[in-house]
C-alpha cells in the first residue's frame, strides 16, 4: 500500500482535528494488513489464499455499511465534518482512492498466489486451457447441476431488467436475433447456491470459475443466437437498517428491515475490464449506478469466492491441526463445572481452550434438578446453537429462563429472530432489549438452591455464544460465584503520574475511536503515563507526538487466530505487570457506538490466578509479541514488527502453552509449566 502523507507532529495541538486518524482510513489500513497476510511466508499457501478472501469479504462489508453510510449523508446534503475534521464528500473520495488501491493490491496478490497454487497442483484454469476430455466432462457437469438452476433474461421493453440482489453476481450479454439484424441485451445471473468454481473432471486439484463454465455452453441458454458481446459483474447494495424509534413492534420492525435490505441501492459495481462499453452502459442505466461507483477489474471479481479452492485433500498446505484443550481444572471435579467454579474462579482463553466449557455450563444447568433458573443474553450464536438448544431443554423442564435476544446484531438478525420465536415456544421468557441501546454484553447468570439457600453462578465473556467464531476468535469466558462482581471501580493513573508514583496503562480491544477516551489517553500521556495498547483493528489515536502521546504506543495482531478479546489493566502505584494491578476483562471497544448506544459488561478480575493469566500470560504475550505485530506510526501507517532473534508469536505460545487458571492439580507439577519471561524482567 502506498503511504498516507506524512504530518508534521510536532504542530498537533490537544484541540486540533489533527490528532485523530480517519476511522475510515483506519479501517483500510486494518485490511491492509490482512492483505499483507497473504504473502506472509510464515503462513502455509492455502491459508495464505484465506487472507486474501477474508481481505476480499471484510472490503464488502464496509462498501455495504460503512460507504453506504457516508453516501447517505451526503445524498442528505450533511457535511458537518467527522471528528478528524473531514467532511463526507471527502471521505468518499479519499476512501475511493484507498479501495482502489487495495483491490488493485488484491489482484496482484490473486495472481501470485494463482501461479503458487499452480505450481503445488492446485489449478484454476483458462478456458483456452481446457482438453476434449474437460470439455465432455463439463458438458455433463453443466447439463446435470448448473443448466437446471440458471434462468437466462432477455432485457427489452416487454421484459425489463430484474432484480439483483446484494452480491449478486452474473454475465451480461449482447447477442443478435437469428432473424433480425437488432442486437439484444441478456443476463444470467449466477444463483449463490452453485459452487464457484466447478471441478474439472480425472484426477488432482483443478477448477473453472463459474462464469467461465456457463460461457462454454452459452448456446444451451440462447438457442440460435450469437453473441457480440459479454461481460461480468456484481454488485454491492447498501446493508445498513435504520431503526424507527417510534416502532411498536420490534420483530416485525426488523422482518421488514430485512426485506429492504435486500433491495438496497447498489452503492458499487464492479465489472471486469474487458466488458465492451455498450455493456458497460447498459448496466449503470439499469442499476442507476453513480459512474465514479463504476470499479472496472483486471482480474477475478468476487475475490471472496476463492476460499473455495482451500481443500482438505491437501493438509500440508494448511496451518497443522490444532485441538482446543479442555481445563484440566472442570475434569479435577468429574466435569461438574458448579463445584469447580464453586472451588476458584476460573477463565477459559478461546480458542486455546474450548468453547465446549460454555455449553457444558448451561446444559448442566438444564439438567440440574437443583438449578431454578437461567438468565442469558444472545447476541450472536450458530445455525444449530448447543446453547439455545440447552436454553430450550430448560424452559421445557420447568426452569425460569429469561432470553435478551438481540435483534440488532449486524447480519444476524434473521436468525436471531428465530431463536427467539423458538425460546419462546419452549416457554422461555424472550426479552428484546431497547430500540435505543443496543445489548452487547455477554452474561450468563445461573441461579441454583445449595444447602437451602440460591447461589448465583456466572459467565461473562468478551466474544459471542457462538462455537464456531470460538474456534478461530481470541476471546476471554470468566466463570465465578463471587457475589461482589458487580461492584464499581475507579483509577487514578493520571494522579499517579503526577505524585511520582509508578504507572501504567496496558489494553488491548478490537478498536479506538472515541475521542473523549482518546484525549484523556493523550491527557495521561502528557502527565507522564506509559500507555500500551494492542488494537487489532481501527485506531483514531496518533500515538508518539512530542508533546501530546509520546508516551502512548500502539500495535497490532494480525494472525491464525483473530483478535477479539478486551482487556483494561491499570497500574495503580506499581509497576506493570503486578499483583497489584487493577484488571478488567470486557465486551467493549472504545468506540461511541459501544459507550453511548450499547448495553456492555467490563468485569474486575480479582482472583489471583485469575488476574495474573490476564495480566501476564495473556497481556504479556500480546505485548512481547513480534511475529504477527505491526507498529502504528503518528502519521496512521502501520510497520510490520521486525523480530528480535527467532521471535515470538503469541499465538503459537497460547496454542503450546497451558493457561495459569484452567490447569488444576496439573499445576503441582511446577516443571511442566514454561514461565513467560516479558522484556522488561530482562533489563
Amino acid at each position: 500500500m502506498a503511504k498516507a502523507a506524512k504530518q508534521d507532529a510536532d504542530v498537533v495541538a490537544i484541540d486540533s482535528p489533527a490528532r485523530y486518524i480517519n476511522r475510515e482510513l483506519s479501517w483500510l489500513a486494518f485490511n491492509e494488513r490482512v492483505l499483507e497476510e497473504a504473502a506472509n511466508p510464515r503462513h502455509p499457501l492455502l491459508e495464505r489464499l484465506r487472507f486474501l478472501s477474508i481481505s476480499a469479504s471484510n472490503l464488502d462489508e464496509f462498501y455495504m455499511v460503512r460507504v453506504a453510510g457516508l453516501k447517505g449523508q451526503v445524498n442528505a446534503g450533511v457535511k458537518a465534518p467527522s471528528q478528524d475534521g473531514m467532511t463526507p464528500a471527502q471521505q468518499l473520495d479519499a476512501i475511493s482512492d484507498r479501495a482502489g488501491e487495495l483491490m488493485g493490491a488484491q489482484q496482484e496478490r490473486w495472481r501470485t498466489l494463482r501461479s503458487e497454487l499452480d505450481a503445488a497442483g492446485i489449478s484454476v484454469a483458462k478456458p483456452s486451457e481446457l482438453g476434449e476430455a474437460d470439455r465432455a466432462g463439463l458438458e455433463t457437469e453443466f447439463l446435470d447441476h448448473i443448466f437446471p438452476i440458471l434462468t437466462p433474461l432477455a432485457v427489452d421493453p416487454a421484459h425489463p431488467f430484474p432484480f439483483i440482489p446484494n452480491l449478486g453476481f452474473g454475465i451480461a450479454l449482447e447477442l443478435k436475433r437469428p432473424t433480425a439484424e437488432e442486437h439484444l441485451f441478456a443476463l444470467v445471473p449466477l444463483p449463490t447456491q452453485l459452487d464457484r468454481f466447478i471441478r474439472l473432471p480425472g484426477e488432482g486439484h483443478r477448477y473453472l470459475p463459474l462464469e467461465q463454465v456457463v460461457l462454454l455452453f452459452l448456446d444451451k441458454l440462447f438457442p440460435g443466437f450469437s453473441l457480440r458481446g459479454d461481460g461480468f459483474f456484481r454488485i454491492v447494495r447498501d446493508s445498513e437498517i435504520e431503526v424507527e424509534e417510534e416502532a411498536e413492534d420490534l420483530v416485525r420492525l426488523f422482518e421488514s428491515a430485512l426485506k429492504r435490505r435486500r433491495r438496497g441501492s447498489v452503492i458499487r459495481l464492479k465489472i471486469d475490464a474487458a466488458m465492451p462499453p455498450q455493456l458497460k452502459a447498459f448496466l449503470i442505466r439499469e442499476l442507476d449506478v453513480d459512474p465514479v461507483d463504476v470499479f472496472e477489474q483486471d482480474g477475478i471479481l468476487g475475490l471472496a469466492d476463492v476460499s473455495e479452492i482451500i481443500t482438505d485433500d491437501m493438509p500440508d498446505l494448511l496451518f497443522p491441526p490444532f485441538n482446543a484443550r479442555f481445563p484440566e481444572r472442570i475434569r479435577d471435579f468429574g466435569g461438574d463445572c458448579f463445584a469447580a467454579i464453586r472451588a476458584k474462579d476460573i477463565i477459559v482463553h478461546h480458542p486455546y481452550e474450548s468453547f465446549d466449557v460454555v455449553v457444558q455450563f448451561l446444559r448442566q444447568a438444564a439438567a440440574d434438578p437443583s438449578v431454578m433458573a437461567i438468565k442469558q443474553t444472545l447476541y450472536r450464536t450458530s445455525e444449530n446453537s448447543p446453547i439455545v438448544r440447552a436454553l430450550i431443554d430448560a424452559a421445557e423442564s420447568g426452569k425460569s429462563v429469561t432470553a435478551m435476544v438481540e435483534l440488532k446484531a449486524r447480519f444476524d438478525e434473521e436468525a436471531n429472530i428465530r431463536w427467539a420465536r423458538d425460546l419462546e415456544r419452549a416457554g422461555a421468557q424472550v426479552v428484546y432489549g431497547f430500540l435505543d441501546y443496543k445489548t452487547h454484553a455477554k452474561v450468563s447468570l445461573v441461579v441454583r438452591r445449595e444447602s437451602g439457600r440460591l447461589r448465583r453462578y456466572v459467565h461473562f465473556g468478551t466474544g459471542n455464544y457462538h462455537p464456531i467464531t470460538a474456534r478461530i476468535y481470541t476471546d476471554l469466558s470468566y466463570f465465578s460465584c463471587d457475589p461482589a462482581l458487580a461492584q464499581d471501580a475507579a483509577e487514578a493513573e493520571i494522579e499517579n503520574a503526577e505524585a511520582g508514583k509508578p504507572c501504567g496503562i496496558w489494553a488491548k480491544l478490537n478498536a479506538i475511536v472515541c475521542p473523549d477516551v482518546i484525549d484523556t489517553l493523550y491527557r495521561a500521556s502528557q502527565a507522564g503515563v506509559p500507555i500500551d495498547l494492542v488494537v487489532r483493528g481501527i485506531c483514531c489515536l496518533r500515538p508518539g507526538i512530542p508533546g501530546l502521546s509520546e508516551n502512548i504506543r500502539v500495535k497490532s495482531i494480525i494472525g491464525r487466530f483473530l483478535e477479539h478479546a478486551r482487556i483494561v489493566c491499570f497500574a495503580r502505584g506499581h509497576k506493570l505487570p503486578s499483583r497489584h494491578a487493577r484488571v478488567f476483562i470486557s465486551s467493549a471497544d472504545w468506540m461511541p457506538r459501544n459507550l453511548d448506544g450499547r448495553v456492555e459488561a467490563m468485569v474486575p478480575i480479582e482472583n489471583p490466578t485469575v488476574h495474573q493469566q490476564v495480566l501476564d500470560e495473556i497481556m504479556g504475550s500480546n505485548l512481547k509479541d513480534d511475529l504477527q505485530s505491526w507498529d502504528l506510526d503518528a502519521d496512521g501507517h502501520y510497520d510490520r514488527r521486525q523480530p528480535v532473534g527467532e521471535g515470538f508469536a503469541c499465538h503459537d505460545f497460547f496454542m503450546n502453552n497451558p493457561s495459569l487458571s484452567g490447569r488444576g492439580s496439573a499445576m503441582r507439577d511446577t516443571a511442566s509449566t514454561p514461565r513467560l519471561v516479558l522484556d522488561h524482567e530482562k533489563e
